[in-house]
Parts: structure tokens; sequence; C-alpha cells
């Protein structure tokens, strides 16, 4: 399979624009090496080429509409619901959009390794390379795993500093560090990173 090779590619289909650019965002960083596309709806969808994608986030009215289509495609549909429970997808796997950024990453994390118990080749495709960070020549010290993990539970700089009784520009220098290390500046990308390589627990961030 010569897909695999390229980068993988993932559909948003949502009316809702301004959802959907807050995943894609986030879609962005937790899987860099995706190209993520956004569609305003299933037209959209259908007119490009619907069946080269590995995942499709869609609303969950957009899903209601059009059920046959990503029924078929179960295990690599992600419904987009809100707060509402939404009983009648027993058996889809959701995702809730409502929750603020550090609970969509948890979520998203939490579908990752969904993915991974109820191995589907093929569909895992993508979120497999979420653990692809870059390895090589990027170890980080102790040190810096510790403030690593402390960034991920949501430690302020100086509550950082306190806690490790290190001075405030120290534990600036190190984020500095574990940035340039790793090439991820968000705090959601530095916590997917922190939870794939088992440096924090996904329940703790």
């Amino acid at each position: 399979m010569h897909m695999s090779m390229s980068a993988p590619e993932i559909a948003i289909i949502d009316y809702n624009t301004l959802s959907s650019l807050g995943l894609q965002a986030l879609l962005e960083e937790i899987i860099p090496q995706a190209v993520i596309r956004s569609f305003r709806s299933f037209a959209e969808l259908t007119d490009d080429t619907p069946d080269m994608y590995v995942h499709y986030f869609v609303s969950a009215q957009i899903f209601f509409e059009h059920t046959a289509f990503f029924l078929q495609r179960a295990t690599k549909t992600i419904v987009l619901a809100g707060n509402d429970n939404l009983p009648q997808l027993s058996g889809m796997k959701t995702l809730n959009i409502s929750q603020d950024e550090k609970g969509l990453v948890r979520s998203i994390l939490q579908l990752h390794r969904f993915g991974h118990r109820h191995g589907h080749p093929e569909a895992d495709e993508t979120l497999r390379p979420m653990a692809a960070f870059p390895e090589d020549g990027h170890e980080l010290s102790a040190r810096e795993v510790e403030v690593l993990r402390l960034v991920v539970r949501g430690l302020i700089n100086k509550e950082i500093a306190d806690r490790l009784h290190i001075s405030l520009t120290t534990v600036i220098s190190h984020r500095k560090n574990i940035t340039e290390k790793l090439g991820i500046k968000s705090v959601p990308g530095l916590t997917i990173y922190a939870v794939m390589h088992g440096y924090v627990e996904a329940d703790q961030v």
C-alpha cells in the first residue's frame, strides 16, 4: 500500500467552521505529519476523493444525514458530538467537542489508545505516528523530563521553580531546551508527547 508512505490524510466534515478550525489546529499538533482537510458539507467531501482518508471526524448532524456512508467506514469515523449524549451512536467512536482544549487532547489520546486496543491495522495508520515523534538525538535530560511533567500537569513556571527548587530563569531555559529538542511549542503538543512516551499517564493530564 503506497498510501501509508505519503502523509496520512484526515477529513473533518462539519458545518461549523469554527469548531472544525479548532479541531484542525489540535490535530495538526497531535499528528504533525498528517494532512488535515476540512469540508463544510458532505457534498464537498464527496466532490473530493472521499475514500482516501484514514479518519473522518464528522459532526453528528452530518453523520445522521449520511449514516450509510459513515457506517461503511465505521472503524475510521469519529463523530463530533456536543454535550448532549448520543445513545443512538452505540458502537461509534465519538469526541465531545464542547469541552476545553485540555479535555479534547485527553479524549483524542483516549481514542488513540482505543484504536490500538481494538487493533484495526489500516484505520489505525494515522494515530500511530503520534508516537513517531523524532526520537534520535532528542533525548531529554532527567531534569527536562521533570519540567515537562509539571508543565503538562498545568503548573506555571513559577510553581515549577518552587516545586523543583530552581530559579525561574532555569525553568525558562529548560522549557526552551525542551521545545527546541522536540520541536513542539504548545502545551497540548507537549502533553501528547509526554503521554506517548510514558512520562505521564493520560488521566494525570
